[in-house]
């Protein structure tokens, strides 16, 4: 009796640890449980063909509710310009012309800052019409993320586009 008390015990400690390292994903699949299975799904999401449509819902599921973005652009007079956005409103501005003509936006390097439970990373990205298509754009996405012990929630995110005046570092285009 004591032996199958004994492995009654380990069994349930084997279900434990599996449960407690699972797999967490979204109903569209993205892996939220593990920071490159969130990043994936952070790209993934504004990546759509031609004609193809971006959900907002998927990208909602990515992110802890109340999450804002950001952008940087230049006014006619040159000055920067920062932009803060709710996501549902950066989706109404966005999606129409992401879906008029194809985007598929990729990583091409990333640095990552931790202390406990919250995360910075610096993303390095590359735009493209179609998936291998040229690259009409580069920058880099500042994105704050939290891991709540089970799975990552993205809180903001932030860009800057590269130009002329405005190069990535080398040290962004790194891993």
């Amino acid at each position: 009796m004591k032996k199958i008390a004994t492995l009654f015990i380990v069994m349930m400690s084997l279900c434990l640890l599996n449960h407690a390292f699972a797999q967490i994903t979204t109903k569209y699949g993205d892996d939220v449980s593990t920071l490159d299975g969130i990043m994936k799904g952070y790209y993934g999401v504004v990546s759509v063909e031609k004609g193809g449509k971006v959900s907002f819902e998927r990208d909602s599921l990515l992110h802890l509710a109340g999450a804002n973005v950001g952008s940087v652009s230049e006014n006619k007079a040159g000055k920067k310009v920062f932009h803060f956005l709710t996501l549902k409103r950066f989706h109404q501005l966005s999606d129409p012309s992401i879906e008029k003509d194809g985007f598929f936006e990729s990583e091409i390097a990333r640095k990552v800052e931790k202390f406990g439970s919250i995360y910075h990373v610096w993303s390095t990205y590359e735009s493209r019409n179609t998936p291998n298509g040229e690259v009409i754009e580069r920058g880099i996405n500042s994105i704050e993320l939290f891991f709540d012990g089970t799975r990552f929630w993205i809180l903001g995110w932030f860009f800057d586009s590269e130009s002329k005046t405005n190069p990535i570092p080398r040290e962004y285009l790194k891993n």
